[in-house]
């Protein structure tokens, strides 16, 4: 290690303006109360970013940053390094220390959270002198040490946790230490600075994996000995009100914490397993901004059928598909349109997902019985306009909502459904008369979301995967797109720091939108199939999920193969070609 310079890590973060004095006060009183390094507590506070840090340190220090990507994953160089030096797990671990040695005559790498701490220094730089091998040593993040960590742990640490179901007084103690705080803000450190939704720790016998879904996809970030995991749990269950001396029966929590200066709503889900409790955390930051109708996706014959859907003054509106699919979102950018302060709106939800001034929002409570039918027949006692309700999932409520919409009020909702038009079936399925849905629906739409290719680093393509299925489709029927006769625009994925190398960067929509009209009235009182009901819906410019998704892969926004994925080619051409066997 090149001799550090003088300026303390506070002096080079203020000059480089990431920090102010208050900043630094405030870590300094933490590092006097908790220990540690003054970098790590401004860490902890939410003053600096981990890489900003990191920078300020390689350059304090004179050391190279250690990438993750480049650390050890053969738990044999930890083995090999461990008995050069002749040190064991256990005293490596107590000082936040790996190392590993790729060949007995390599240098030994070594990251630590605190690489200057004497002591440490000492041993390690005495013992590769014996040994005869170079030291070389790096600053690195919290999570790449965690990383080198997991396999000096591993079979060290792996049967020490020894937790019984009621050691409560000890699962808090654990949760409250500065370590697994700092495990615990890292993982939500990382989640909102890759705008992940969710993230998932999953426990297995010997270890526990953290995974975070981004644009829709899981990624899998770190993993770690199983030992740390019930710490790391409880830590988890405090901060979202549940409790922590359950293990046997599923939790949900739901707390609203603070976090990097932004307000975060936290809701968790604990799930026990063979090897402990899954846990779901979804992240939805309180100061989201909506995105208007074309940012989500909606352009073209969806545009104008949604436009016209929420300018009318009564009737049923119903956004359909799977959970996570952004109906939510579509909605309240609904209401945002007519929020006009002349109309009363109120909402039903489970949860409450974003706060809307002028509107009044309600949350269901199915511990006391406070469901979304209890609860939409208190609406209406409220006089209101216009009222959203979370989800339509019985027929009690789907009556209600109907009612409401034959009295003069708009109604909007979701079902879960696959297809805008399999919402009939289903609303007869969970009990209203066909007429009653004519009478009371005013449109469908359905949506899924696609990934969007990354605009930093994706290329054109000549002729993309699937495209000949695509023209297959069209020739048997199954699909129809006259658009496609204009010019292309398919592009591909390459892959940059701006993506994280994913080749996507966010999200967009693909929709299905269909007006109640005279045509689809009769069909529908006919008892017509849903290929009927298509053929009919044809006849307003009806295009589907998958043709939406082709065309906006087509213009490059997404790739043919993301949309394939998510609508499931074969079984949409199933769906829509009827007795196409080929398809």
């Amino acid at each position: 290690m090149q001799s550090a310079q003088t300026n303390t890590i506070g002096d080079i973060l203020q000059a480089r303006g990431l920090v102010k004095a208050a900043d630094i006060a405030q870590a300094s009183r933490l590092q006097a109360e908790a220990g540690g390094l003054l970098g790590q507590a401004l860490l902890r506070i939410g003053a600096v970013s981990e890489e900003d840090l990191l920078i300020a340190q390689s350059e304090q220090l004179g050391l190279p940053i250690m990438l993750s990507e480049r650390v050890s994953i053969d738990p044999d160089d930890y083995s090999r390094a461990m008995t050069t030096l002749g040190l064991n797990a256990r005293w490596l671990t107590a000082r936040q220390c790996a190392v590993w040695q790729t060949s007995d005559t390599a240098p030994v790498f070594m990251l630590a959270q605190d690489i200057v701490s004497p002591e440490l220094r000492e041993q390690i730089e005495r013992r590769c002198y014996k040994a005869g091998v170079e030291l070389s040593d790096f600053v690195a993040s919290n999570q790449t040490i965690e990383k080198a960590l997991f396999h000096i742990r591993e079979d060290s640490l792996k049967d020490t946790d020894g937790l019984t179901d009621d050691d409560t007084v000890r699962l808090k103690e654990m949760a409250e230490e500065a370590p697994v705080i700092d495990f615990v803000n890292r993982v939500f450190s990382t989640a909102l600075r890759e705008n992940a939704s969710d993230i998932h720790i999953e426990p297995f016998e010997h270890k526990f994996q953290v995974r975070y879904r981004i644009d829709g996809v899981l990624h899998t970030k770190q993993t770690d000995p199983k030992s740390n995991f019930d710490a790391v749990a409880s830590r988890i269950k405090l901060l979202s009100g549940m409790d922590i001396a359950e293990r046997r029966l599923p939790q949900d929590g739901r707390q609203t914490i603070r976090f990097a200066g932004q307000d975060i709503d936290l809701r968790v889900s604990a799930l026990p397993g063979s090897w402990g409790e899954s846990l779901v955390m979804r992240l939805l930051k309180k100061e989201t901004e909506l995105p208007d109708l074309e940012a989500i996706g909606l352009e073209g014959h969806a545009k104008t059928t949604l436009q016209e859907l929420l300018s009318q003054p009564n009737g049923v509106i119903l956004v359909t598909g799977p959970t996570g699919s952004g109906k939510s979102t579509t909605l309240y950018r609904g209401l945002r349109g007519l929020n006009d302060g002349v109309r009363k709106i109120i909402t039903i939800e489970d949860p409450v997902e974003y706060d809307m001034d002028g509107i009044i929002q309600i949350q269901t409570n199915a511990g006391i019985g406070y469901t979304f039918a209890k609860g939409l027949r208190a609406i209406l006692r409220q006089d209101p306009d216009i009222i959203m309700v979370g989800e339509i999932r019985d027929g009690e409520t789907a009556t209600i909502a109907a009612q409401a919409a034959l009295t003069g009020h708009l109604v909007l909702s979701t079902l879960h459904t696959n297809s805008a038009l399999a919402a009939v079936a289903r609303l007869v399925d969970i009990g209203l008369e066909p007429y009653m849905v004519i009478s009371a629906v005013r449109g469908l739409v359905a949506q899924r979301l696609v990934r969007r290719l990354c605009q930093s680093c994706s290329v054109p393509v000549a002729k993309p995967d699937g495209e000949n299925m695509i023209w297959d489709m069209i020739k048997s029927g199954a699909i129809i797109d006259p658009q496609l006769k204009g010019k292309n625009n398919w592009r591909e994925s390459q892959g940059c720091p701006a993506c994280n190398h994913t080749g996507f960067n966010g999200r967009v929509a693909i929709f299905e939108t269909v007006k109640m009209d005279n045509a689809l009235s009769e069909a529908i009182l006919e008892g017509a199939s849903l290929q009927k009901l298509l053929e009919v819906a044809r006849g307003q410019g009806f295009i589907t999920l998958l043709e939406d998704g082709i065309l906006k892969a087509r213009s490059g926004v997404t790739t043919l193969t993301e949309v394939f994925r998510v609508c499931g080619a074969n079984a949409t051409t199933v769906d829509l070609s009827g007795d196409n066997e080929d398809a």
